[in-house]
């Protein structure tokens, strides 16, 4: 961006600011000011750089910041009080204290308030960090899970009101918790009031969206633009009632957002700021790599849906320093990283990961696994993965083909062997869990089913048992903050009934979220049951990761075992390292003397606080792993 261009753009801005007096003339207005001289450069050079085409984009930036400045007089002082601290912190999130905790309102707790209640259960666990998935007003049955939003600044009447979510952050903050929501930003509903204008031939509101008269430019981008969700409706557009057409990524019923307009960018920045007010802490941002469009390319991944993120990310250090983002982005590998950044999304799902878990679990071999460990984990500095074994989607086999191929894999020949063990059609096969979008057409297919489902627990607990513990056992200790889709730490199962819910039957990833299995609950200080099993195990994992400073942060150095079965990596300290062993084998595996002979021999079994020799090397029973304090030799 030109010097002079910047300078201008923020002597204009200034003007704007100063002309109003009563929003900088305390302290409050100084603290905007110095973050002013510290973030405005940056945000100026991206909004530039995404609508400096447009001869008002000034105008448009200026009103962007004006409206910054308001959401930041109007946020509660404990938030601005939350802000400094923080700033002061930016690798808070990187505590090896964090655990992340994931649920719907409806199924787990009924309403806000019910989620409320289980706050101590929450601290019995250990959360600190609460994802309540998508609650604010969306219609029934075209929801898609409250995934198409209506308005972001109502709740769910069903679930509670935005002063009760408001009341639930506060307590969830002063029980140390952080609570996050989803940010749905490429579509809205197409009931939102934005929509129904759009609908209604308003001109301004129909630029909001990517509407056209005919198929003419439909047909254009659809010749390079996937289809997403074709059972729903083929291609990427849809007919609006009036005969034109709406771009619709994912549903009919969600239409995607035209932040090539400004008014987009800054109508969209009004609700961000408006939910971190509410006491928001960390937002999921939602389908991320679809966000910017392009004629002529696929429009994922595009790298002005960069520049957008930390355009938004640019805003916030301005008007709500604390708030981070967390970037939902289920794509190649390679694109997953390039979301990952202090001024972009701090935090990221780490779908590759979860992926090749069940992928070691159904091969017993943690080669593909261990590579991406090797490849694929760095981040940088003051980010953080968030781990998973299973979320509230399906699962897709999301490694690299040219990874697999390293390690003579056929990626599409290895994804329909995994899609048939985890849908049970291969012989064997432990797993219980259901297809989604299953494509004959194109051979495509994800699973659906809870861990324990998955891992076999209706038919053999004591091995499913083993196996959930092993695959959380990666989570906890890889590295970032791990995260639990809460039931699964007592082993809940599938909902077979969940085709008879209204808007359900034909999603079957409402067979992984089933409601409060409180008998399951009950059961989990009873060492005796599957339940109580899980649950001890989680627990025992998490009280030692929270004492061990070496599991803080993400640094990770691969340890290759000589064995494909038994996964190895050190989580390094100042004066000593974590050595993890997971074997993913059914039978006994040993890790030999000679791999061993780099560390002392005498070393701490964290888990059992017993202590081993390494000498002789390591034999791991099925399905067991090790957190083992080492020594360099």
């Amino acid at each position: 961006m030109d010097e002079i261009v910047a300078q201008d753009a923020r002597q204009h801005v200034l003007a704007a600011l100063a002309a109003q007096p009563t929003r900088m003339a305390d302290d409050d207005g100084a603290t905007f000011l110095r973050r002013f001289d510290e973030h405005f450069p940056e945000l100026c050079r991206l909004f530039q750089s995404l609508y400096g085409w447009q001869n008002d984009w000034l105008d448009q930036l200026t009103q962007l910041v004006l409206e910054g400045a308001d959401s930041w007089r109007e946020r509660p002082t404990d938030l601005k009080a939350i802000d400094a601290a923080k700033e002061t912190n930016p690798g808070w999130f990187l505590s090896n204290s964090m655990l992340g905790g994931v649920c719907y309102v409806d199924r787990y707790a009924e309403n806000l308030d019910g989620v409320r209640a289980k706050i101590p259960y929450f601290k019995e666990l250990g959360l600190t960090y609460l994802h309540l998935m998508p609650l604010f007003l969306a219609p029934e049955p075209h929801s898609d899970g409250g995934y198409a939003v209506s308005s972001y600044r109502e709740v769910n009447p069903a679930l509670g009101s935005m002063e009760q979510l408001r009341v639930l952050a506060a307590e969830l903050r002063a029980n140390g918790i952080s609570l996050v929501v989803d940010f749905i930003f490429n579509h809205t509903s197409n009931e939102h009031e934005w929509a129904r204008k759009a609908a209604a031939g308003d001109p301004e509101y129909s630029d909001y969206y990517w509407i056209f008269p005919d198929r003419t430019m439909p047909d254009a981008f659809e010749q390079h633009v996937r289809e997403i969700f074709p059972d729903d409706h083929p291609g990427s557009f849809v007919p609006t009632p009036d005969g034109r057409w709406v771009w619709a990524t994912f549903h009919s019923f969600q239409w995607d957002l035209n932040y090539s307009n400004p008014a987009v960018f800054r109508a969209m920045a009004r609700e961000m700021l408006f939910l971190a007010n509410q006491g928001i802490d960390i937002l999921r941002m939602d389908a991320v790599a679809f966000i910017w469009k392009q004629l002529g390319t696929t429009s994922e991944n595009l790298p002005e849906a960069h520049t957008l993120l930390r355009a938004f990310n640019a805003l916030c250090r301005l008007a709500a320093p604390s708030l981070l983002f967390k970037s939902e982005a289920i794509v190649h590998p390679d694109e997953v990283a390039r979301y990952i950044d202090p001024a972009e999304c701090q935090l990221s799902y780490n779908p590759l990961q979860m992926a090749l878990i069940w992928e070691a679990l159904a091969t017993r071999d943690a080669s593909l696994l261990s590579q991406a460990l090797e490849r694929r984990h760095a981040i940088p500095e003051n980010t953080a993965w968030v781990n998973y074994v299973r979320s509230h989607d399906d699962i897709g086999w999301t490694f690299a083909d040219e990874d697999a191929a390293e390690l003579g894999i056929n990626g599409f020949d290895h994804r329909k062997f995994l899609n048939s063990f985890y849908v049970n059609r291969f012989p064997g096969s432990f797993a219980r869990g259901v297809p989604f979008q299953d494509n004959p057409r194109t051979g495509d297919c994800r699973i659906s089913g809870t861990t324990a489902s998955l891992c076999g627990v209706d038919h053999d607990e004591a091995a499913a048992v083993e196996r959930i513990l092993l695959a959380h056992s990666i989570v906890f200790s890889t590295g970032g903050i791990p995260l639990l889709y809460l039931g699964d730490e007592v082993a809940q199962v599938n909902d077979d009934e969940y085709m008879f819910e209204d808007g359900h039957a034909a999603d079957s990833r409402w067979v992984h979220r089933p409601r409060f299995p409180e008998d399951r609950y009950a059961r989990r200080h009873d060492s005796s049951t599957g339940e109580g099993a899980v649950f001890a195990g989680l627990r025992r994992m998490i009280e030692v990761r929270a004492a061990t400073a070496e599991f803080a942060g993400t640094r990770l150095v691969d340890f290759a075992t000589g064995n494909r079965s038994v996964l190895g990596y050190q989580r390094p300290g100042a004066d000593s390292s974590i050595l993890v062993l997971a074997n993913f084998s059914d039978q006994p595996q040993t890790v030999g003397a000679l791999t061993l002979s780099g560390f002392a021999p005498d070393v701490v079994n964290l888990l059992t606080r017993g202590t081993l020799r390494m000498d002789g090397g390591i034999t791991l029973e099925p399905r067991n792993y090790l957190w083992l304090r080492v020594q360099p030799r």
